[in-house]
């Protein structure tokens, strides 16, 4: 039996659009990234995950240990719901968060938020400052891992934190040192040069990307390594976190670095088949409903505008995946009420028959979904909500 008949088997009860998490793809996703890091702990991304059940499931496996959260509310709600060692990956300006955190010794306990800058502090110091038997925060201090070239000219990496140098590093280490009620336990610094862009491009274009890695890899391990040296002198680090899914089994080769971020690895969208060092099998997927079927070889399910974050582009589209063989057209795409698909799999499709669709991207997908079912085999074993699905927006 095929992946589409055991779908539409397990499924057979439910009206299309819903979205479904095939358990035994996502088992042997995680068992894969484990076996990457070779022995670091990998601490689970929730951005790609956004679902408390699914959250729980991979925590309880063999490898990885630890949340990174998105925002600071996120991270409150999961310390509430019994979840342990939260890393809030981004910085906050959310004062009420704040104040809620630093009056609650476990939320307090357990989670650890982001810093890049002194105003940081300063913006924490006056969202807690009138809050009664105020609890010490935790921090961590994000670096910049990009890489420049050309005299800063070119740049390959995203825009995240002003510091990048061992002595900024410090500098700043110091001045939590100085300020009570903080105190400095983790350093972070995402690769996102190489951890979130595939390697698998044809081409000179692919050959100067790699290029690119590979130096770009050779001088983050230095810089990396010297900034975690220099931090260490002021601060006693509990962790240091590097990567991501695209990067793992590269990232976990630095000393310096003690833990693994990682996420969409286990749904493994679209966008994570265009990489050399591993593959992964499609955990996570939506079905939309034929509804119309305007011309020979063309069907039209209902919505689809699902587009993923970041620089738009087709890249961005979720991909029709089964039946093989659809492709979007050119003057439409993807629509928010209705996308029409061509190719040949469309004069076999009928009037309520299924489309099933994997996203770009890996949690955003739980954003337009209130639960996620989950398949065992051609079984549905259990409907689990995701965050929305909680009535829970974080951003």
């Amino acid at each position: 039996m095929d992946e589409r008949q055991r779908y539409e088997r397990a499924t057979a009860e439910l009206d299309p659009p819903f979205a479904i998490l095939d358990l035994a793809a996502l088992r042997e996703n995680a068992a894969s990234m484990a076996r990457r890091a070779k022995g670091k702990s990998i601490r689970v991304a929730s951005k790609s995950i956004r679902c408390r059940a699914i959250l729980r499931s991979v925590l309880e496996m063999d490898g990885f240990a630890g949340v990174m959260a998105f925002t600071l509310p996120e991270a409150l709600w999961l310390a509430g719901e019994g979840f342990r060692d939260i890393l809030v990956a981004y910085p906050t300006a959310d004062r009420q968060a704040l104040a809620a955190l630093a009056g609650d010794p476990r939320a307090a306990r357990e989670i650890t938020v982001m810093i890049d800058c002194p105003e940081h502090l300063d913006l924490i110091e006056a969202a807690t400052a009138g809050v009664p038997s105020r609890q010490e925060i935790r921090l961590c201090l994000d670096i910049d891992a990009s890489f420049l070239a050309f005299a800063g000219r070119m740049r390959a990496g995203v825009l995240r934190s002003p510091v990048r140098e061992p002595g900024q590093a410090a500098d700043l280490a110091a001045e939590v040192a100085k300020r009570p009620g903080f105190r400095l336990v983790g350093l972070m610094a995402y690769e996102a040069q190489i951890a979130g862009v595939g390697d698998r491009v044809p081409g000179p274009y692919g050959r100067a990307l790699r290029m690119v890695q590979a130096r770009s890899r050779r001088e983050l391990i230095v810089r990396r390594g010297r900034v975690v040296e220099a931090v260490r002198q002021v601060a006693d680090l509990e962790f240091v976190n590097g990567g991501g899914t695209g990067s793992v089994e590269k990232t976990t080769r630095e000393k310096a670095v003690t833990e693994i971020a990682a996420g969409s690895g286990f749904y493994h969208p679209r966008l994570f088949d265009f990489y050399r060092g591993f593959t992964g099998r499609p955990a996570a997927l939506f079905a939309l409903p034929v509804v119309r079927r305007p011309a020979p070889g063309v069907v039209t399910v209902l919505g689809g505008g699902y587009h993923a974050s970041g620089s738009p582009g087709v890249s961005r589209l979720p991909q029709p995946y089964l039946p093989a063989g659809l492709s979007y057209d050119g003057r439409e795409g993807a629509g928010e009420v209705q996308t029409p698909l061509l190719g040949r799999a469309a004069h076999d499709l009928r009037i309520g028959d299924r489309v099933w669709f994997r996203h770009a991207k890996a949690g955003e997908l739980c954003e337009r979904f209130d639960a996620l079912h989950l398949i065992e085999g051609d079984r549905l074993v259990d409907t689990v909500p995701t965050y929305r699905g909680d009535g829970k927006t974080f951003l």
